[in-house]
């Protein structure tokens, strides 16, 4: 794992919006007393979906709420790969996974889109709306490539989807999540190809309940039942 550190250009305070903080008490209410600690790793998430990422001023403003060392949200922060330790793209956060799967079918190309369309990986486009990185396996090996973007997946993508997509995004748009070759959730490219007979679904091949010794048969109980 890379060195994870907090951005050199830090913001001078952090407050929580009034969602945010009531949100907060609410996760923070969920553990007994002397236990609000527990509550570090929600309470970061909602931090970032307030701000984007995590400052140094609301890692501070974290412990304080926790009653934690500031040292110990800090160590939260950095360990976890999905807060993010400077600012990013304020249109897309481009997360291409570039482990075997994906790289296999394709991810490299994926990230030399962004990297043409966006610069570096881990820093901001000069606009400031787009921020790509590459990370490890998001479990969608079956639909590769693919990225997390923002908070959903883009599932079987080519270099000329990817593209179309940042594009749609730098326009305002808001493309569609979801799997870009028509395939249904996670079945095989042009469909099923098994499970296909609907007597598998409809009852018809099961046999009738036999009834344990000593019990009615279910017409038997339900005539008892009704008297």
């Amino acid at each position: 794992m890379s060195v994870r550190r907090l951005a050199q250009v830090q913001p001078d305070s952090f407050a929580f919006s009034a969602e945010t903080r009531s949100l907060a008490d609410w996760w923070i209410a969920k553990y007994p007393e002397g236990r609000q600690a527990s509550a570090v790793i929600p309470i970061l998430w909602l931090v970032q979906k307030q701000e984007g990422w995590v400052s140094e001023p609301a890692i501070r403003t974290i412990a304080a709420l926790l009653g934690m060392p500031v040292i110990r949200v800090f160590e939260v922060a950095t360990f976890y790969t999905m807060f993010q330790l400077e600012p990013v793209g304020t249109k897309a956060l481009i997360q291409v996974c570039g482990t075997t799967p994906c790289m296999l079918r394709g991810a490299g190309e994926l990230m030399d889109v962004c990297k043409k369309k966006i610069g570096d990986k881990d820093h901001l486009s000069a606009d400031g709306n787009f921020t790509w990185q590459e990370v490890e396996c998001l479990g969608a090996c079956v639909n590769a490539p693919m990225a997390q973007i923002n908070d959903y997946y883009y599932e079987d993508l080519t270099a000329e989807t990817m593209t179309q997509i940042i594009d749609d995004f730098a326009a305002g748009k808001a493309p569609k999540p979801g799997s870009y070759a028509g395939r249904h959730t996670s079945e095989p490219a042009g469909g099923a190809k098994t499970l296909g007979d609907p007597a598998l679904y409809d009852g018809s091949l099961g046999e009738p309940i036999k009834s344990l010794p000593n019990t009615p048969a279910p017409e038997k109980a339900q005539e008892g039942a009704a008297s």
